[in-house]
């Protein structure tokens, strides 16, 4: 199965999302038509799991780093956070923009949904437990994050595909989160 998904990608890398056929994958893959049809019907059902594997690599990257982040202080869970996602998200980067082309085309929303939302369980279960601050309603704060790293970073990350520009990004991406948090943490509790 993971030699068919990777021939996925790399016939989205070399011919493009028009050209790609479940012929050129299964090809591609070193398996017949047959054997892959008998995993995915149609080529909407192989770019679907295709897609599908993409996204939880990606909350599987964001839980991770919030668990291994619990009880640090807010700045380090915000790094932790962006740098996580940003790296997973990069570790596909040449045929990322294809996949947010798929998720459009195949109206993934609700596969982007719970992705967004196991992040969000995630960030929350972390900030609830952050060394230098306490938020009153972490979920909402978990929520915001996790929305704008699933919503804003996907077409943020294409515009800036260079390698050499992700570490930039990732800096900008950090300050953003941070900056965040200390304003929600500043917003939400008052002293005394």
């Amino acid at each position: 199965m993971n030699a068919i998904f990777e021939a996925t990608i790399q016939v989205l890398l070399n011919d493009g999302l028009l050209r790609l056929s479940t012929t050129r994958v299964a090809h591609r893959a070193g398996v017949s038509v047959g054997t892959l049809y008998q995993y995915f019907p149609n080529k909407q059902a192989l770019l679907f799991a295709t897609l599908e594997r993409h996204i939880a690599m990606l909350a599987d990257a964001v839980e991770k780093a919030c668990d291994e982040n619990r009880r640090a202080p807010l700045e380090t869970i915000a790094a932790a956070v962006v740098r996580a996602y940003l790296q997973a998200k990069m570790t596909q980067a040449q045929v990322s923009p294809a996949l947010h082309r798929i998720a459009l085309e195949l109206n993934a929303r609700e596969l982007i949904e719970l992705a967004a939302g196991r992040s969000e369980r995630a960030i929350e279960a972390t900030l609830s437990t952050a060394s230098d601050g306490s938020f009153s309603n972490a979920r909402v704060i978990a929520l915001t994050i996790s929305t704008a790293l699933y919503g804003m970073v996907p077409p943020f990350c294409e515009r800036i595909m260079r390698p050499a520009d992700s570490r930039e990004a990732e800096k900008q991406l950090t300050i953003m989160v941070r900056s965040y948090l200390v304003a929600a943490l500043s917003t939400y509790e008052f002293p005394g």
